[in-house]
């Protein structure tokens, strides 16, 4: 009881003090509530940490005779520079402190994968790059099922990290992948260590880096920007060629999607086929001047914004209220995935297409499922971005490891190479000249008529 009210009050503390602490270095990443049947070991292994770490951060648990207890409270440390190995056939306490290298094929021992991410709960960065790591050990987890085992070793490589400090780590030269960085000026020196030790590097998110068209070792997920709008539009004339592009000026001044809508109105023009363009303030008459009565129409606004996009619905509908024989689309951005159950009826009804890079459909059996597990394991939701990042890790992390197991070094992440059907995020890697490999996968998100989602991957 004295033990239980001791953590109770440690708890209310660390609560208090939350807010003013996240200036600073923070010691622990959470406060785990002991559940029934619960164990030290247990717990260890579902926050992704040895047996050894769990006690150091609760020095109770050394006391004779200790014994834990539903209801007590413990504490959950962040993950240090050097963070922990876990073997998923077995756990060890005592780290060696050089690494034994066994050079055999990785296709008939476990796969070695490092993690190099911001892991903390100072900033944004920290607490997704937390929540991707935790889907990185539940794909680990899932993957030991059908045989493939794997040794994970993390470190917390912050934005203010040096990472030659970090790659003079012996653990992490023997390393099959190392999924990160997320900052782009570490690319460089991760990739040199990776080419001089024959390490596959995952680069997962944005990266300006172009280390990717000279290194052979660099994976890198993320597209930019010019390269995804090339693709879109190429896909957009392919499937609306013979309808009739509304583009709606919204008025932001801040919107992104300049770019997106520049290069359409190129192909457009260079297809010789005609647009309208009208703007969201315009009166109802000139509004809709700009719908052909002839031909099918697909309207796409120059903006992602969550309240022009309410504004150009009203408008629609009014449209089709005294237009009812006008046929109407309308060709979204991902942002707009976010507003999904705001908008689903205008989705459906207007048979919208948001492209994209990703997709979880939230009214799934296999996301309801996915999102149990991650609380069981973790004990808290999943962050409520429209991008997942548990899954995004799961998704890598399941895909990766794989095709690694499967192939070895000849593993190359082209489409359909592992035959992996991805919760979210689709990987299809193509070899650039001279350099890495670059992910390819895009899709659209369909909202039909008979109101079903579809995915069309290209």
């Amino acid at each position: 009881m004295i033990r239980t009210l001791r953590f109770l009050m440690l708890f209310v503390l660390f609560c208090f003090t939350a807010e003013t602490a996240l200036s600073q270095v923070q010691t622990y990443r959470e406060m785990h509530k002991v559940k029934r049947r619960e164990t030290i070991f247990g717990i260890a292994r579902d926050y992704g940490l040895t047996v050894q770490e769990l006690i150091n951060a609760n020095p109770d648990m050394n006391s004779p005779g200790y014994e834990l207890k539903k209801g007590d409270f413990i504490k959950i440390p962040y993950p240090s520079n050097s963070l922990m190995s876990t073997t998923s056939s077995t756990q060890e306490i005592n780290m060696p402190t050089k690494p034994k290298v066994v050079e055999t094929d990785m296709r008939q021992r476990e796969i070695r994968v490092g993690i190099m991410l911001p892991l903390h709960n100072i900033n944004g960065d920290g607490k997704r790059m937390v929540e991707y790591y935790r889907g990185i050990l539940m794909a680990c987890d899932s993957l030991r099922t059908s045989g493939i085992s794997t040794d994970i070793r993390a470190w917390n490589v912050a934005e203010e990290s040096d990472i030659n400090e970090i790659l003079q780590d012996p653990h992490a030269a023997d390393r099959d992948v190392i999924i990160g960085p997320l900052y782009t000026k570490q690319v460089k020196a991760l990739g040199d260590f990776a080419r001089e030790h024959n390490i596959r590097v995952l680069i997962p998110f944005s990266i300006n880096s172009q280390e990717v068209f000279s290194n052979a070792q660099i994976f890198q997920v993320y597209q930019n920007g010019n390269l995804l709008n090339d693709a879109y539009v190429s896909r957009f004339y392919d499937r609306y060629k013979n309808c009739h592009t509304v583009i709606i000026d919204c008025n932001d001044s801040t919107s992104t999607k300049g770019g997106f809508t520049s290069a359409l109105r190129r192909k457009l023009e260079a297809e010789g086929k005609k647009y309208s363009i009208t703007n969201l303030r315009s009166g109802e008459t000139m509004f809709q001047k700009s719908f052909s009565t002839t031909e099918p129409n697909v309207v796409v606004l120059n903006t992602s914004r969550s309240q022009e996009l309410n504004v150009a619905f009203a408008k629609l509908n009014g449209m089709m209220m005294t237009r009812p024989q006008l046929q109407v689309s309308v060709f979204g951005y991902p942002e707009w995935l976010l507003y999904t159950s705001r908008h689903l009826d205008n989705f459906y009804k207007y048979d919208v297409c948001i492209p994209s890079t990703y997709y979880m459909n939230p009214l799934s059996s296999s996301t309801t499922r996915f999102k149990q597990k991650y609380r069981w394991n973790f004990h808290q939701d999943m962050q409520n971005y429209h991008q997942r990042f548990a899954v995004t890790g799961f998704d890598h992390a399941y895909f990766f490891i794989k095709g690694l197991h499967m192939y070895g070094q000849n593993f190359t992440g082209a489409s359909g190479m592992v035959g992996y059907t991805p919760y979210q995020t689709p990987l299809h890697f193509e070899r650039l000249s001279g350099g890495g490999l670059q992910n390819r996968a895009r899709l659209f998100v369909h909202y039909t008529k008979d109101q079903k989602i579809e995915t069309i991957n290209f």
